[in-house]
């Protein structure tokens, strides 16, 4: 964190950190202030939703780091799951994908009404928009609050390759950081699979990144 800091202060880069190195910008904003807000929430239940490598995770683990509570990712739903839940005051449900019975999510959502607990379901397209069979499901499933994390600014996008090469200590320069976003997909995958390849390449060639290696991957 101290490192990335300086880097960013180097970079006269305007410092915008929060928690565990959870970049907060445009795109994400509402998402991390409702986490911030608990346990003033309007709803027991939030859904944040977004393209997958978003963060949405991240946030999860951020919220359970500061609120104490019990995430499985949905796959791992069953009764003895539920039964647990009962254990704990804060619930999340990563990467709901919408595999689950639908019996165990409904019973998931009367255990947190009915126990005023808090549930935070993490979703790439928003819950309520999920054609569930159940009705009353579909009709719990609008009652919640929703928070996306849109597709990335120039600030997140900046913030993420930093921190990503920094990480692996890969040496990047401003000006080739800056060549990338403005040709770059605003898409969390896209990033994702771009800073793999100049990782892949930097451990292949050994050398410092250049512009001639950033054009290649980007294929411009």
């Amino acid at each position: 964190m101290n490192e990335l800091n300086q880097l960013l202060l180097n970079f006269n880069y305007k410092q915008n950190f929060h928690n565990d190195d959870f970049y907060v910008s445009k795109s994400n904003f509402y998402a991390f202030e409702l986490i911030e807000k608990w346990p003033n929430w309007e709803k027991n239940i939030l859904n944040i939703y977004g393209e997958k490598y978003s963060g949405k995770t991240h946030l999860a683990n951020i919220f359970l780091k500061k609120n104490k509570g019990k995430k499985v990712n949905e796959e791992y739903l069953n009764d003895e799951i539920l039964k647990e839940f009962k254990l704990y005051q804060n619930i999340v449900i990563d990467n709901f994908k919408n595999i689950t019975e639908e019996r165990i999510l409904y019973s998931i959502f009367n255990l947190i009404d009915q126990d005023n607990k808090f549930l935070l379901i993490n979703s790439v397209v928003p819950i309520n928009e999920i054609n569930f069979k159940l009705k009353d499901l579909r009709s719990r499933s609008k009652n919640c609050l929703f928070a996306k994390i849109d597709e990335p600014d120039d600030e997140l996008i900046f913030a993420i390759i930093l921190k990503s090469f920094s990480d692996r200590q890969i040496n990047i320069d401003k000006k080739l950081i800056d060549f990338v976003i403005k040709r770059i997909d605003r898409s969390y995958g896209k990033i994702s699979d771009f800073i793999y390849k100049v990782d892949e390449l930097s451990l292949k060639k050994k050398k410092p990144i250049d512009f001639k290696t950033i054009k290649e991957i980007l294929k411009v």
